[in-house]
């Protein structure tokens, strides 16, 4: 049975031929293909290189013929919490059909075998199934790390997976600073790694973060090292074998943005706390960070300065904070979001 239209939901960082397959088959299964663009808002890191913007334009030059037929949305993360994920591909589907949007609709979801770790095909019972076979070739996630290389033998590698317009567009990319930035911070990272390398076991670091919310404002600092050099960031780090959690925010908040509260003043203002775990919200190996929510309802805001590893230490209006996803380190935002709600 033919639909009216199938909802393909990726990343698509590159593009590359097996994204075309699908596409080709979404095309020719519907009438129209939404495409959600996934990781929409994220600051640049060696995981997420590309913009939203940057990620539609290959689309849209690998597939020109079919640009009218293709409807392509944006779409967030939302790490901590499932079900703002789940209402957020809805809305961005909804929004997509507009007025030609009815319950009566053949809607279906396409992407690539459960086997294959596509397990989000099943928050969407309300939608059709379909699934396509993988193409043979490198996944995403390699082309990246070729590309990163900034070798002639990652580009070749890069360019034999890639619609050739979408090779342009990347070669275009390498003379950017983005480029440039994102190949120092994925060396930075495997220098990192290659410390480990003789642990007879992945390891697992522990890190704390301080959420200081003060009279509507929060405190971030700036990144001074890679990786997410200059980008926004809760105080925080690695805790030490000789101290408990809470002692580890207190002395990072105070390493970090010289803020002068006493430490019964930090622990008394203290309203919440959470272990945050995805897997991959951190690129120098599995991080688990276990998050501090103070909060200061009123008052004048403290003064702050950047110490040790930051560069610099500032209160934002919450308000502001809204526009800034794609300035902040790693998880940060959707840590904040997670105690604060949907920013």
């Amino acid at each position: 049975m033919r639909l009216d239209c199938l909802v393909l939901i990726g990343q698509f960082a590159p593009l590359h031929n097996g994204h075309i397959a699908l596409l080709h088959r979404a095309l020719e299964r519907a009438d129209r293909v939404i495409v959600l663009i996934g990781s929409a808002g994220r600051a640049r890191n060696s995981r997420h290189p590309w913009t939203a913007a940057e990620r539609e334009q290959m689309i849209r030059a690998a597939l020109p013929a079919e640009s009218a037929r293709i409807l392509i949305r944006p779409l967030r993360d939302h790490l901590y919490n499932e079900n703002a994920w789940i209402a957020a591909v809805q809305s961005a589907v909804r929004d997509a059909l507009g007025a030609d949007g009815s319950p009566s609709q053949r809607i279906g979801l396409i992407g690539g075998p459960e086997s294959a770790g596509v397990d989000y095909l099943r928050a969407f019972p309300q939608w059709s199934r379909e699934e396509v076979p993988l193409v043979d070739g490198p996944r995403a996630g390699e082309l990246r790390d070729s590309f990163l290389e900034d070798s002639a033998e990652g580009m070749a590698i890069v360019h034999a997976h890639v619609p050739p317009a979408v090779a342009d567009l990347l070669t275009s990319f390498r003379d950017t600073p983005a480029y440039r930035g994102r190949v120092e911070e994925r060396r930075f990272v495997e220098r990192y790694r290659q410390g480990w390398e003789s642990s007879p076991y992945p390891p697992t670091f522990v890190t704390v973060d301080g959420v200081v919310i003060h009279s509507g404002h929060v405190l971030l600092v700036e990144r001074g090292a890679q990786p997410g050099k200059g980008q926004w960031a809760l105080p925080g780090g690695f805790v030490r074998g000789d101290e408990r959690l809470l002692d580890a925010v207190v002395r990072e908040l105070r390493e970090e943005t010289r803020l002068k509260l006493p430490a019964p003043v930090l622990r008394g203002s203290l309203r919440a706390q959470e272990a945050f775990d995805h897997p991959e919200r951190s690129l120098r190996g599995r991080t688990i960070t276990h998050a501090f929510h103070f909060e200061f309802p009123a008052g004048d805001l403290p003064p702050v300065k950047g110490g040790d590893d930051a560069a610099k230490a500032r209160w934002f209006p919450l308000a502001e904070l809204r526009g800034m996803e794609s300035q902040i380190y790693e998880d940060h935002f959707y840590i904040i979001e997670r105690f604060i709600g949907t920013l």
